[in-house]
């Protein structure tokens, strides 16, 4: 038999399977382009207006009314669908004449971007068809730069219910200063714009509210869009009223991080060798991580917010004993965290299961108090020494033992002598705790501002360096056990002549009536074993070890080993689930809306995405009320102010109830939940995030 000639590339190329395969585009593409998601009913109306409402109240910031006079006094509106019998000509008039409206993508992607512009494209074109839409390449840079391109039905529909923001990409400029805001203002003017709109999240809506006063002469309407997978943009009103429950792309990144933190999940219950450690994004906020655990059942997870409100009632308890108050018992300790982990570690083992899934929000060294504490006492200790010594702490100490040698100094005197200073002997011994390597990043330099570069930091690092160190202390003291189960320790033994009944209660903390038997903690190496077995009487002293005791005293030597791995640019990039096309469709119709009906300075929102469909209410909520002065880089500035995760949420409360399932440590199988990938097709797609299921049964149960 004699092989065949190949045949040449180009032929191959050119077969119609090769072709079908390697082409493009796939089935599941044509399904997504194809897809045309449902709209709130008001937007099959053929006409809208804005019904203004004083239900909601924001505290206006004395700061915001100086900066904002003329978008200060929004108010929340609601959008109204009329007939064309209930509509007078004026309004008609105002829906339909034609226009020319900017949008642009601000700081990093997010899924269902691209439904924004179709949703705003289509009801554009819808209301007059002489509309135009001009996409900003690159995000602001291309208004400061006027580098845009008209948004014609063609691209449009090539990027319907896809992920990213390739249409028109994006950037994260700032238009921040007058020479930016005038170069934005020819923009406008030179493309003849009506109105812009700015896809963004709490940086780009705060800028979209300076655009507003700046541009409002102009004639220039801009409207803001909530968008961010940190879940950050949440927006109540002073009573706690419920006006927008997520930012767009939240939904699609935890759904991206669950069904991959699922896969972990089934890995290491397989191979029962790895813990897999899960940072996911989220530097302020932990909204994330409690959706990956809701959605994954992982064994823990750090809620930063919970950790940050943790009382230590225990030094509380002996400072009231001695008549003082221990202000540093608010607030979980990075020891203590790192040894809330290795406990659930030890008591997975216990069971047999040294292995597990660990879910770190970014941000969680954000919410540890004696960290924020450190930044602090350590920006003024290098402040200081600069001020005083005329030259700079960096370039006089330059390894890391000469500025720990420095702050040990500092120590001594406020312990010695009548020195006050900011860095005391708990604080020394609470900074030998840390890594040398997080140590180190601590001390380096500051930016311009003098402030610690956080973004710097290897969170997942620091925590489970800590975490290996204190179970190798543990492993030493023979605390730290991989339990046998029964059943292999009867079968070993009895295989290897030896009767388990007469070595069980030498060999194991508890024998009877256990399911999973632990070796005694003196029992620490091969030759503890036989010194205990000998002294039982079990074995002869110097005698080698029974190949039986030998093998199960191995097995219950744990290995912890761990794989890292970050969740984030993937989220962001993942195709959006069909929550979020319809969402962020719904969002685009919203944004016409409040432009056709002479809005500025708002934010496209949709009320009621908690609940059912036919519920959601597409309303635009007042920038301006949602500005406070926060410290930015050094000074004050005003921002929307970001949303964190609320412990005493129906969400985080049933998270913190199934804890204790979840880490599992007991006999059985884990609860480990499949997710799924996202898809487009079937009915087996969730309709919205769990933690908006679970919170709109608040005032219900």
């Amino acid at each position: 038999m004699t092989e065949s000639a190949a045949p040449p590339i180009e032929e191959l190329l050119g077969h119609p399977v090769v072709a079908e395969v390697t082409a493009n585009v796939n089935a599941e593409l044509v399904e997504r382009r194809s897809y045309r998601p449902p709209v709130c009913k008001v937007f099959d109306s053929p006409y809208t207006v804005l019904e203004e409402t004083d239900e909601y109240h924001f505290e206006i910031d004395a700061e915001a009314r100086r900066q904002l006079p003329k978008i200060i006094d929004n108010r929340v509106q609601k959008v109204v669908g009329l007939g064309e019998t209930d509509c007078s000509d004026s309004i008609k008039e105002r829906c339909t004449r034609r226009r020319s409206i900017g949008i642009v993508f601000s700081g990093g992607p997010a899924p269902g971007g691209h439904n924004v512009i179709a949703g705003l494209y289509d009801a554009a074109k819808k209301a007059n068809p002489e509309n135009r839409i001009f996409g900003f390449i690159l995000g602001p840079d291309g208004i400061i730069e006027n580098d845009a391109v008209e948004l014609t039905q063609e691209r449009v529909d090539q990027f319907r219910n896809l992920g990213g923001f390739t249409m028109i990409k994006t950037g994260r400029t700032k238009i921040d200063t007058p020479k930016k805001m005038e170069l934005s203002r020819q923009t406008c003017k030179e493309l003849g714009l009506d109105a812009l709109v700015i896809v963004g999240g709490d940086d780009s809506n705060t800028n979209a509210a300076f655009l507003a006063q700046e541009l409002y002469d102009d004639g220039v309407q801009v409207i803001g869009v909530p968008k961010t997978i940190d879940g950050d943009i949440q927006v109540r009103d002073d009573s706690g009223k419920v006006l927008c429950a997520m930012s767009f792309g939240f939904h699609s990144a935890a759904r991206a991080f669950a069904a991959d933190i699922s896969n972990l999940s089934n890995d290491c219950s397989s191979d029962v060798k790895y813990w897999h450690i899960c940072k996911v994004m989220g530097r302020v906020a932990s909204h994330l991580a409690l959706e990956v655990a809701l959605q994954t059942h992982a064994n823990m997870t750090m809620i930063g917010e919970d950790m940050a409100n943790y009382v230590d009632k225990r030094r509380l308890e002996a400072a009231r004993s001695d008549g003082t108050t221990d202000y540093t018992a608010y607030g979980m300790t990075l020891r203590h965290m790192s040894r809330v982990i290795c406990d659930g570690i030890l008591r997975r083992a216990a069971v047999g299961k040294n292995y597990g899934v660990l879910v770190l929000p970014e941000g969680v060294l954000e919410f540890i108090n004696e960290i924020q504490v450190f930044i602090i006492k350590l920006n003024t200790i290098i402040a200081d020494y600069n001020k005083t010594h005329d030259t700079d702490f960096h370039s006089d100490f330059l390894l890391l033992e000469d500025k720990l040698e420095y702050l040990r100094r500092l120590a001594r005197r406020s312990r010695e002598e009548e020195f006050l200073s900011v860095w005391n002997t708990r604080d020394d011994d609470l900074f030998n705790d840390i890594p040398d390597f997080f140590q180190e990043g601590l001390l380096t330099e500051r930016d311009a501002h003098g402030n610690f570069q956080f973004s710097q930091v290897e969170t997942e690092k620091v925590v489970m360096g800590l975490v290996k160190d204190y179970l190798d202390q543990l492993k030493e003291r023979g605390q730290y056990k991989v339990g046998i189960s029964r059943e292999y320790y009867e079968k070993t033994m009895k295989k290897g002549g030896l009767d388990p009944d007469r070595f069980g209660p030498a060999l194991f903390q508890k024998f009877e009536g256990e399911e999973y038997l632990l070796v005694k903690e003196s029992i620490f190496s091969l030759k503890t074993l036989s010194q205990e077995m000998a002294k039982e009487g079990l074995i002869e002293e110097k005698k080698p070890l029974p190949e039986p005791l030998e093998k199960i005293f191995k097995k219950s030597v744990p290995n912890f080993k761990t794989q890292i791995h970050f969740y984030g640019y993937d989220g962001r990039g993942s195709d959006p689930t069909r929550f979020d096309c319809i969402y962020t469709y719904n969002l685009g119709h919203t944004a016409f809306s409040l432009v056709a009906n002479k809005a500025t300075g708002q934010m496209a929102a949709v009320k009621n995405l908690e609940h059912d469909f036919e519920t959601w209410t597409p309303i635009g909520i007042p920038i301006s009320g949602l500005m406070r002065l926060e410290e930015r880089k050094g000074r004050l500035a005003l921002v929307i102010e970001k949303s964190v995760v609320d412990t005493n949420s129906t969400s985080f409360r049933v998270l913190e109830a199934l804890r204790e399932k979840w880490l599992a440590a007991a006999p059985g199988d884990d609860h480990y939940r499949r997710p799924g990938p996202i898809r487009f097709s079937g009915k087996s797609e969730e309709e919205r995030p769990i933690t908006l299921v679970l919170n709109a049964l608040e005032g219900q149960v």
